[in-house]
């Protein structure tokens, strides 16, 4: 007799295995008694038939409570009335840990209750799912990056700079000099850029930003290639070939997950169809002031939440944003060729109201220019002379991104706040567990 996972029981159909559980339900039903059983791959049910089990078995099987621990020991058998497609008719069970009074019941709970207690949250039916996604982008990202020839350069945690300011970085003391919890790893990256042609980075960052939105992580993570010998127009493709990736190995490889979470396929399939369509900064201003819904926007604003939920429902697809006032943007993005007011960049923001996933932009190579913007934006000079170097030696037109992993987790799941997208989110007023 085998011991498997949940997942594998497809491959034991009719064959008697054992599989170490806990029970996140129960009901019975006289003479039968149905055990919710999961084991962390996947959830399905138990069938204990009293005439078919010992006394000492079926009893047993009644008093069992939630988040018990056992092992069962019975046939696999098809069930097609399951997300999951399987369940188990047991014989026998090996009873491993006892769980009173499980805090999590299956009555509603509200947020901050589940919030407190994330660390036992986590172990349902649709965190669970949610991690199965989440941990599919992650090994689809390194499959992405991998075949397009590039290599992971790991960017420090711990930093003296900041590539877009420090008035929304943790502050620490590195031994007798001041130091930050990593904002981005962006400039590291286009170091290794420099080194190496292609590379990315995978990695917390982390904001200081006193918000309170459904779109906002204190600590999230942060996907961030660079690319040498590459203009914007090359990293559009890039992205939108690596974000329809990312959406097509979820429908391949996280079905069960999708259906448990009640996600729509068919709309995710829309999102796998190249190329994105493509609008101007200038155009989006034009776009948003004649649908009558924003009537106070106006050129030089940076759009909000129902702005970017607008623009890409209006094309019902992710949309790229191209070309913002330079006044909103951080110092290192390249200048437009023919205007002095914008920058050669683009955001991607995901319909159904998840907004910005991307953001990137063609980077600046003259280190004058980088060396003034630096001092405009009230930065330390000193801090970047070896940001700066990297221009000085063997200068190359490059493009850089970055992607919100919680972000395009709660997009690609139709969660509605990135909460559920990480494990143990770090929100404003939360900390622990």
């Amino acid at each position: 007799m085998e011991t498997i996972s949940i997942i594998n029981a497809k491959d034991h159909v009719e064959q008697k295995v054992k599989i170490g559980v806990w029970l996140t339900n129960k009901r019975s039903s006289g003479k039968i008694a149905f055990l919710q059983l999961r084991d962390g791959s996947a959830f399905f049910q138990g069938v204990v038939v009293k005439n078919n089990v010992s006394e000492e078995t079926f009893k047993l099987a009644k008093e069992l409570k939630q988040e018990s621990s056992f092992y069962v020991i019975g046939t696999i058998h098809e069930d097609t009335r399951s997300h999951f497609g399987y369940e188990i008719e047991i014989e026998d069970i090996e009873f491993v840990g006892e769980s009173d009074n499980y805090p999590i019941t299956p009555k509603e709970h509200g947020t901050d209750f589940l919030m407190d207690h994330r660390h036992l949250w986590l172990r349902s039916s649709r965190q669970f799912a949610i991690m199965q996604v989440r941990n599919e982008l992650i090994r689809a990202t390194y499959e992405f990056f991998n075949k397009e020839g590039f290599i992971k350069l790991d960017a420090p945690i711990l930093t003296g700079s900041a590539p877009e300011g420090t008035t929304e970085l943790f502050h620490t003391e590195y031994f007798e000099k001041d130091a930050y919890l990593s904002q981005s790893g962006q400039l590291y990256e286009e170091a290794g850029a420099m080194a190496y042609g292609k590379v990315f980075s995978f990695g917390p960052t982390f904001r200081a930003e006193k918000s309170k939105t459904r779109r906002h992580l204190i600590e999230f993570w942060m996907i961030e290639p660079e690319m040498a010998f590459m203009h914007q127009e090359e990293s559009l493709e890039l992205q939108e070939r690596y974000i329809a990736f990312l959406v097509q190995n979820v429908l391949d490889n996280c079905e069960y997950a999708l259906d448990i979470l009640g996600r729509d396929k068919e709309v995710l399939k829309q999102y796998t169809q190249l190329p994105f369509p493509r609008i101007t900064y200038d155009d989006a201003i034009k776009l948003l002031q004649e649908s009558g819904q924003f009537p106070d926007v106006k050129w030089g604003d940076d759009f909000g939440s129902p702005e970017e939920t607008y623009l890409a429902n209006h094309f019902s697809k992710p949309v790229f944003v191209m070309n913002y006032p330079k006044s909103m943007k951080p110092f290192y993005m390249k200048p437009h060729p023919t205007r002095d007011d914008v920058v050669i960049c683009a955001d991607l923001l995901a319909p159904e109201g998840y907004g910005e996933i991307i953001g990137g932009s063609e980077r600046a190579t003259d280190p004058e220019y980088l060396a003034q913007q630096i001092e405009a934006a009230g930065l330390d000079l000193k801090e970047y002379e070896w940001y700066l170097d990297l221009r000085r030696y063997g200068s190359v037109p490059h493009s850089g991104f970055g992607l919100g992993l919680e972000r395009t987790v709660t997009w690609i799941t139709g969660e509605s706040h990135i909460r559920e997208a990480i494990p143990f989110p770090r929100l404003l007023n939360r900390i622990y567990p």
